[in-house]
């Protein structure tokens, strides 16, 4: 199982970004796919989680701002940031639950990370 993430750059304050993250290989279900950042010096943090279900949780620090979705058909998820900070910029990695096999446990992959950078 891979995950590739993309969307990532380099965005004034106020402006928007659009990350995406596709599970691709041998997967059997999803059962949940969550978007993580971590700052240079700090702690990877939770950021916003879809279930297959489609309830979602948000970080405190970005309600309102920023939007996770999904589409179950391709193994996709997709990270909606608006009215980004300075405070957002962050090496963001998405995450998946996932079994590969309808006998395997249920396993995290992580992506390779994508780096946004918010900055006058």
């Amino acid at each position: 199982v891979q995950l590739q993430a993309s969307g990532g750059g380099l965005v004034q304050p106020g402006g928007s970004l659009r990350l995406s993250c596709a599970a691709s290989g041998r997967i059997f279900s999803i059962y949940a796919m969550n978007w993580y950042r971590q700052a240079p010096g700090k702690q990877r943090e939770l950021v916003a989680a879809i279930t297959s279900g489609g309830s979602t949780n948000y970080a405190d620090s970005v309600k309102g701002r920023v939007t996770i979705s999904r589409d179950a058909a391709k193994n996709t998820v997709y990270l909606q940031m608006n009215s980004l900070k300075p405070e957002d910029t962050a090496v963001y990695f998405c995450n998946a639950d996932l079994k590969s096999t309808s006998w395997g446990r249920r396993t995290e992959y992580w992506g390779q990370g994508t780096q946004v950078t918010v900055s006058s």
